[in-house]
């Protein structure tokens, strides 16, 4: 699969994420979805294949990777990678998303 192809999937997994958090009653906002430094240097986010979404609950901001624990499973469910399973960064990266990423 070419890169391009892996980002046009990863967008559309992307959409059926967003409405799945909203469809559990949760809302989001857009944190990193591409980027040009501030991650490792080979991020995901450098290719447009990993999102960072911001959680929300009658409107309080969930931070923890606990928070993200039902989106990440769904995540997966679906063909992604979830931050939350990351072991070099300490309590995972719970809201970090991303596609094809091992």
């Amino acid at each position: 699969m070419t890169l391009g192809q892996k980002q046009r999937k990863f967008a559309h997994m992307v959409g059926l994420l967003i409405l799945y958090i909203y469809s559990r009653g949760y809302e989001a906002t857009l944190g990193d979805a591409f980027a040009h430094d501030g991650h490792k240097d080979d991020s995901f986010h450098y290719k447009k294949l990993a999102i960072d979404f911001n959680l929300f609950l009658d409107g309080v901001y969930l931070t923890e990777t606990k928070d993200h624990r039902e989106f990440g499973e769904y995540w997966e469910s679906i063909g992604g990678t979830w931050g939350g399973r990351f072991k070099s960064v300490r309590g995972g990266d719970g809201n970090h998303y991303s596609y094809d990423e091992k």
